[in-house]
């Protein structure tokens, strides 16, 4: 593929969600128009600007392209994503287009292993139990302990982490200093052996669910990790296990961990990431006891715009110099 040069390049910028923070702050063109000022660099603030500006573009950085923008990109090299997800761009078209995607993987890997933590820590410590007793002005201590399961520690316990990316990497180095067991399980079944004491394959998780106090899910969304966690999963957990979501809500059944959750086949639930987004008034998660939600926060953080700052002038660089990208998607994988 030939790589115009900068002054032979339009990069165009678009993010618009009802979530602000995911919006691309004007720092981040800024950086790239100080860097490259030779380069055409557009930064649109609404969808709908786009179909204007598509069709000379060189370089896309967003989270999506309709088919018909996709069609009428008709110099489109390079899409790069500002998330780590890209199944919304897993569709024939993009497959067959030839675009180099690339995506931001691993920019959200410390605050989301620390939001992973502080689940874990909050499960095991009863943390949600005790800000509802606060609320009620309740000095509850009998009450904590009485429920089931009672606090306990995390030393001695074992994480099962399900994706063995830089998140799960990161969370590993945080659970083995509060001396937990870490498995990784993997679609290739390797992993860093410095920070797993043992790894497995994706096809062996039923053979490691009844060994876990806690299941972590850091995996990538695809086809194949679509509800990878149904009731047979849940049922081959211990009473006392929880399950933490911080991927994608589609990873798990939604419906099987809310029966498993109010019949006791599991103890717990700590979930970031819905099946549907924002989770509907009308879910029964909002209301049991042994769920603790946060609202897909695990990733926010000061720190992201400069990570992702990062990411993009390093790739860029490497762009210009003919080099290989930073996070090139596998296509055929969905990652």
């Amino acid at each position: 593929m030939t790589r115009p040069s900068p002054d032979e390049t339009k990069l165009v910028l678009c993010v618009q969600f009802r979530f602000s923070f995911w919006s691309i702050p004007p720092e981040l063109p800024g950086a790239i128009r100080q860097r490259y000022p030779q380069m055409r660099v557009v930064h649109l603030t609404s969808y709908d600007l786009i179909p204007a500006e598509i069709p000379d573009t060189d370089i896309f950085a967003g989270f999506t392209l309709t088919p018909d923008q996709l069609t009428a990109a008709r110099k489109l090299k390079w899409f790069h994503v500002t998330a780590a997800g890209v199944a919304q761009l897993m569709r024939p078209d993009v497959l067959a287009s030839g675009v180099t995607v690339t995506n931001s993987r691993g920019i959200h890997a410390i605050p989301m292993a620390e939001h992973t933590m502080g689940m874990i820590l909050s499960l095991a410590r009863k943390f949600p139990a005790s800000v509802r007793y606060q609320q009620q002005h309740r000095w509850a201590q009998q009450e904590i302990w009485d429920a089931r399961p009672r606090p306990t520690e995390l030393q001695g316990s074992t994480i099962v982490i399900i994706g063995f990316g830089a998140i799960g990497t990161e969370l590993a180095r945080r659970a083995r200093a509060f001396g937990v067991r870490v498995w990784a399980v993997t679609r290739s079944g390797q992993a860093d052996a410095s920070l797993a004491d043992w790894t497995f394959p994706a096809t062996d998780l039923g053979k490691v669910l009844p060994e876990a106090d806690y299941v972590v899910l850091a995996a990538p969304d695809t086809p194949d990790t679509r509800h990878m966690i149904g009731a047979p999963e849940l049922a081959a957990m211990k009473p006392s296990a929880c399950i933490v979501n911080v991927s994608r809500g589609g990873l798990i059944d939604e419906s099987a961990l809310v029966a498993a959750l109010k019949s006791g086949t599991i103890a717990g639930a700590a979930l970031d990431v819905a099946e549907n987004e924002p989770l509907s008034p009308d879910s029964p998660l909002w209301d049991m006891e042994n769920v603790f939600l946060t609202p897909h926060t695990s990733s926010v953080s000061e720190n992201l715009w400069p990570r992702q700052t990062e990411l993009m002038l390093e790739n860029l660089d490497r762009w210009f110099r003919g080099r290989e990208l930073i996070n090139t998607v596998n296509l055929a994988r969905g990652y």
